[in-house]
């Protein structure tokens, strides 16, 4: 494979079109603003999302779709999870059904709830649906910007698109590996964007890190239930996808989950939070949507309920807190050896 697109320009799209270009790769890497084009392509520096970071030469940016995608033996789409519905539409008419169709976005769209995956497949219909690939992990776009060691998993339908996958990213310092829960993948990826909120409030609430590695672990077995309820194997989640990228997000500075759920927890208002923030946090938007496929399952997750209340409904975080904490008591055993059931309660 030699032409790879990669939509869009941000920092993620960024980091893996840069491992894509140490792969000997030609890169097209879309983006809607012109002036980010220009700083790519003259400067290669993508300074709003990778601060001074040089780029390689083998990347070129461009605001057409069609030039991006037209031709492209594969597409890596790295869209937030409220576009790419939109940009999987505007790329129809230009992808060839052969082509590798992989996505490395953590999200579910709200509304009709469904992955990532399932949009993409609603707007191209040209791709078999087994063969749109996943990918996710513990992955920090600053961390892998500056090729240090970081260890990802690709699922697919189809072992050959992932092990296609694999081959196109896997490199010295980016290991790849491969994973036939394409639901597991989704929701692990989606959904430790959650807990990340939740870690940084309680940080920003200075609870210590008694109450994160508490809120981790049960934000771990909240994950397992949808997912398992949802399809997905529930040793999915003691890997990359699970409890890696859970840790990851959760702890880290490079998080932007944990620097809104941080403000949050400091007393700043939602609104104030994402303005300043200047990116997508995820972790908003799929709190809803978690909590609406909570119901439609029947999953019980005490921690997303609570989050939800402090994002929609204006709960204050300490008060979320002490309702989490003063629960109805119950057996940890008895949930975990029952985790295979979709309305085992915890």
């Amino acid at each position: 494979m030699n032409k790879v697109a990669v939509l869009v320009a941000g920092s993620w799209g960024t980091a893996l079109a840069s491992v894509l270009a140490d792969n000997g790769r030609e890169v097209l890497l879309w983006s809607r603003n012109e002036e980010q084009v220009k700083e790519i392509n003259e400067e290669h520096r993508n300074r709003r999302f990778l601060n001074d970071v040089e780029l390689s030469p083998l990347i070129t940016a461009t605001s057409s779709l069609q030039q991006a995608v037209e031709d492209a033996d594969a597409i890596l789409m790295v869209v937030p999870s409220s576009g790419m519905r939109e940009v999987a539409s505007r790329i129809k008419p230009f992808v060839k059904k052969d082509t590798l169709l992989i996505h490395a976005t953590k999200g579910f769209e709200t509304g009709t709830l469904n992955s990532m995956s399932e949009v993409i497949s609603d707007e191209l219909p040209q791709i078999n649906p087994k063969r749109i690939v996943v990918l996710s992990g513990p992955s920090h776009a600053e961390e892998v910007i500056l090729k240090c060691p970081t260890t990802v998993v690709v699922a697919a339908g189809e072992l050959e698109a992932a092990e296609a996958a694999q081959d196109l990213l896997i490199n010295s310092y980016f290991r790849v590996y491969t994973n036939p829960d394409v639901n597991g993948l989704e929701v692990g990826g989606a959904l430790k964007n959650i807990i990340a909120l939740g870690a940084g409030l309680t940080d920003g609430l200075g609870f210590g890190d008694n109450a994160k590695a508490a809120l981790l672990t049960r934000g771990l077995a909240e994950i397992a239930r949808l997912g398992t309820a949802m399809g997905a194997n529930p040793l999915t989640f003691a890997g990359l996808a699970g409890i890696g990228d859970l840790v990851a997000t959760c702890t880290s500075k490079h998080s932007r989950n944990w620097r809104a759920g941080f403000k949050l927890g400091q007393g700043a208002a939602l609104d104030d939070v994402l303005k300043d923030m200047g990116m997508v946090v995820e972790g908003v938007k799929t709190t809803k949507a978690a909590y609406e496929l909570s119901r439609r399952y029947e999953v019980t997750m005490p921690i997303t309920d609570e989050l939800y209340q402090v994002l929609f409904e204006g709960k204050s975080p300490k008060l979320a807190a002490q309702d989490l904490m003063g629960r109805v008591r119950t057996h940890e055993i008895e949930e975990v050896a029952s985790i295979s059931s979709p309305k085992w309660q915890g």
